[in-house]
């Protein structure tokens, strides 16, 4: 493994059977902000891009409206092969994806690692968190060989199926667009 992009990996056998492609993270590989999911759904790992589908037009309309486009931030999955019947990944199979994603975090190098749900949370802190009250909290973490900045976010789904989430949401991708421009030197809020 040389760069950002997995082609070929047979390391877990549900997966390997379950998928129709690997679906690798998509955006720039030096963005300021990198989003991490759980795994690729059905929409993913059809059109091969990770967030596609109602939770990625979701994240899209909050990226936008905090002056941080689709097209200038990176978005992966902790799990690069969908699991069948959407199913969490397995320990053992986040464990297996893990040097794919340390080795994209140390080659993007973001100013910050926006978790996008509850098991993406836990993979990179190595701890149970309860994601709705630990929304918008940042944590420095050693991750791709460096100490990174982790903010914990609710998954846009769940905009979707409880609608008094989306402030949360919202605030905590604003704080990512914040982070991110205090970290070039120059704001990515307010350029609207």
């Amino acid at each position: 493994m040389e760069g950002v992009e997995v082609t070929e990996c047979t390391r877990c056998a549900d997966l390997v059977e379950s998928r129709s492609r690997i679906v690798n993270g998509d955006g720039p590989e030096d963005a300021d902000v990198l989003f991490v999911g759980e795994a690729p759904g059905a929409s993913e790992d059809e059109e091969g891009v990770p967030f596609v589908g109602r939770s990625g037009d979701v994240l899209d309309d909050e990226l936008r409206d905090a002056g941080l486009p689709r097209a200038d931030v990176r978005i992966t999955n902790c799990v690069r092969c969908r699991p069948p019947e959407n199913r969490d990944p397995s320990r053992e199979e986040l464990a297996n994806c893990r040097p794919y994603l340390e080795r994209e975090i140390e080659l993007v190098d973001p100013d910050v690692i926006v978790t996008l749900g509850k098991v993406p949370g836990e993979h990179l802190l190595e701890r149970d968190i309860a994601v709705t009250s630990e929304a918008g909290n940042v944590e420095r973490v050693e991750l791709g060989g460096e100490p990174r900045e982790v903010l914990l976010c609710l998954h846009p789904a769940a905009t979707l199926y409880d609608a008094s989430q989306r402030e949360t949401f919202t605030e905590t991708i604003e704080k990512a667009a914040t982070i991110a421009g205090e970290s070039s030197g120059q704001s990515q809020l307010g350029d609207y």
